[in-house]
């Protein structure tokens, strides 16, 4: 289950989200993971079963690329390097690969504990 997000309630009052837009970039910037070539859902931990599902649902391709993002971000960590800037991840090509299925997957999820929970009416 993931946690709640604000995101909404920001992002629907333009005064808010103009206010708090610099502080996420200055985070997104100080977290580093786009200057070791990572995107943001590579920081997702694989220790929950709706991950490694959703992780089996990534195309070949998808599912390659994150692993050689991984051990290349692994593999500059370890030499305490980062990429060259033109290697960067760029803020538009950071996009939520992996998020829309662990969305799906949790709404499965609540789907099926509707359905296992059901009581069917008396009488019918």
């Amino acid at each position: 289950m993931s946690a709640p997000s604000l995101a909404n309630y920001v992002t629907k009052r333009p005064w808010l989200h103009k206010l708090l837009k610099p502080v996420a970039s200055w985070y997104t910037n100080a977290s580093l993971y786009r200057q070791l070539g990572l995107k943001a859902d590579d920081l997702i931990s694989e220790e929950n079963a709706d991950v490694l599902k959703a992780l089996g649902r990534l195309s070949p391709k998808e599912s390659y690329d994150r692993i050689y993002r991984i051990r290349r971000a692994t593999q500059l960590s370890l030499q305490q390097k980062i990429l060259p800037k033109n290697e960067w991840t760029k803020p538009e090509e950071d996009d939520r690969y992996l998020s829309p299925i662990l969305a799906a997957i949790e709404a499965e999820a609540k789907e099926k504990q509707a359905l296992d929970t059901l009581v069917p009416a008396k009488g019918h």
